[in-house]
């Protein structure tokens, strides 16, 4: 039976159910050209595009793909840049074009890559040209005919006072050449315009690519009806308008960028300002700058962001919403935040199998360290990972969700996507691989991935907890628990710290390790301490935890 605990603590003035469109992502955008057309749309270091600009490069494109590269409906392109102006303009010509976006990660390289094109069937690209040298390979095997490259110096003001990040900077459009390469201005100059716009809410719109625990990469196929519920979803959880400031720092790849830095703010029409990479100090300078009023990050950031030796003099008045996502935010970091900003830390939880948030926390009712509560229509519930039947409130069993976000399947993977879903209450439900458990109250909270368990003498433990609580070390700014062989306990814990940079020379492992024991059951504490200036992660920004727990793995086997 369908979940209601949360009801209790459903935010005030926030509708139950909401009625979801029936246009497409395009739709969004060519709606508010029309009512917000002067708008500022994007703005990106010292240079701003307006509603009806963005819109008008935006059908300049799509006709360029359709008419001089044969992009057909239902046709999958690539999008593989940094966030730009360029990201977001290639995003919505795609979807204009009535083809699919394929949102790449711009770290990924030639073997993922190679693995995309193959996957998809893509025969065209758009890539930033600092990323050229990586696909130039695709192209050169004969997977991808087409790269259209994006200078992103291009859409920045000459005489900007915050440049470009590395060697972005000095990136030159005359450079952008090799086999296949078109230029991004010569494209949008070619004069083509696009056909009628026919894709329908049912036609794919995204396939973001998930990175599962094992194996290839699978695309997840996505509608723009199923995009639409959460970009939609979001604006109306948190209200929003056409005055509010969004800073587009999240990867604009990652579906919780995508919807609640992109998609959301077009929906509404407000201002993006965007980064192409994180920088804490830049961050803040926008924020002031720019009046910025939303916010959307990840722990790792905010983590960056209280930890810097100037964060009492930032500007963040403007602030009116902050929250993420990704991973739970340790209470001391949410503290912090707070101090600075007077705003609750709103955590939410989704996958990107249901495009961004199933779960938020009610802005009326936040609470720290938690998924939040199941969103509009979402029925989500507990489960038994081997049984798949239904656990009690409070028993720790894998979270499953039925929602009108989640994914149509796993693109060319009809078992997979068959493995990851089952029946239950004549209801169609998504298996996330995260076990965690509901409160009294209805709130749902994640131990941790089902895999991802340490078990000492017996004594499960879970890393994610033992972290959040390492994060209260004035002395630490940021730690992974990864299990690791014990002669005697089978298994045991071992942190790999990062030290804050004013405590690099007196943190010791003996001091962390005793430190944990005053904090936390003994079974729980790190045996082993590694010290290191920097934790792995992805370009999303999550700790990439199993690469540092298969190095252990590796180093314990060779031992």
């Amino acid at each position: 039976m369908m979940n209601r605990l949360h009801m209790q603590v459903w935010p005030d003035g926030v509708p139950e159910t909401v009625t979801w469109p029936q246009g497409t992502l395009y739709d969004n955008l060519s709606n508010t050209a029309a009512k917000h057309g002067n708008r500022p749309a994007l703005i990106y270091h010292g240079a701003t595009l307006t509603y009806a600009q963005l819109d008008e490069q935006v059908q300049a494109l799509a006709g360029y793909l359709q008419q001089k590269l044969e992009v057909d409906r239902g046709d999958r392109v690539l999008l593989y840049m940094q966030n730009s102006p360029q990201f977001v303009i290639g995003y919505y010509a795609i979807l204009r074009a009535d083809a699919v976006v394929v949102p790449i990660n711009p770290m990924s390289r030639h073997a993922e890559l190679e693995h995309l094109a193959r996957d998809t069937g893509a025969s065209v690209a758009l890539a930033g040209q600092e990323l050229l040298q990586h696909i130039a390979p695709i192209v050169d095997e004969g997977l991808i005919s087409h790269v259209i490259a994006a200078t992103y110096p291009d859409y920045a003001a000459p005489g900007r006072d915050i440049p470009l990040p590395g060697d972005l900077e000095a990136l030159d459009a005359q450079e952008a050449t090799g086999p296949g390469v078109i230029r991004w201005a010569a494209a949008l100059e070619s004069g083509a315009r696009p056909a009628p716009h026919r894709a329908g809410a049912d036609d794919l719109a995204v396939i973001p690519y998930s990175s599962g625990t094992t194996g290839q990469p699978k695309g997840c196929m996505h509608s723009h009806f199923t995009v639409n519920v959460t970009a939609w979803g979001g604006v109306a959880w948190n209200l929003s308008d056409e005055t509010d400031v969004s800073l587009a720092v999240l990867p604009l790849f990652h579906v919780t960028g995508m919807q609640a830095c992109m998609n959301g703010p077009i929906i509404v029409g407000g201002a993006i300002v965007l980064m192409t990479r994180w920088n804490r100090d830049v961050a803040a300078t926008l924020i002031a700058r720019h009046r910025v009023t939303r916010w959307r990050s990840i722990s790792t950031m905010a983590i960056d962001l209280v930890n810097s030796p100037g964060a009492g003099q930032y500007d963040l008045s403007s602030l009116t919403a902050i929250g993420g996502g990704g991973a739970a935010m340790p209470e001391a970091v949410a503290k912090k935040l707070h101090d600075l900003t007077g705003l609750d830390y709103i955590e939410g939880y989704g996958l990107s199998e249901t495009m961004a948030a199933s779960h938020i926390n009610p802005v009326t009712a936040p609470r720290r360290q938690c998924l939040g509560i199941p969103v509009f229509d979402v029925d989500s519930r507990v489960v038994n990972p081997d049984t798949l039947e239904e656990l009690p409130q409070g028993e720790v069993g894998e979270i499953v969700t039925h929602g009108p976000q989640v994914f149509l399947g796993y693109w060319q993977r009809p078992d997979e996507t068959e493995r990851s879903f089952f029946e239950l209450d004549g209801k169609r439900f998504f298996r996330t691989g995260d076990l965690g458990y509901i409160d009294p109250q209805g709130y749902f909270y994640m131990v941790d991935r089902v895999k991802r368990m340490i078990n000492a003498s017996g004594f499960k433990v879970w890393p994610a907890e033992v972290e959040a609580l390492m994060h209260h070390h004035p002395d630490i700014a940021e730690a992974c628990i990864i299990g690791t062989h014990d002669p005697r306990r089978g298994e045991t814990v071992k942190a790999v710290v990062v030290p804050q940079d004013t405590a690099r020379d007196r943190l010791t492992e003996q001091g962390v390790i005793d430190w944990c024991r005053s904090e936390m059951a003994a079974y729980k504490c790190p045996t082993m301490v590694e010290f290191t200036d920097a934790l792995p992660k992805s370009g999303s920004g999550k700790v990439l935890w199993r690469e540092l727990q298969e190095r252990e793995s590796r180093a314990k086997g060779a031992a």
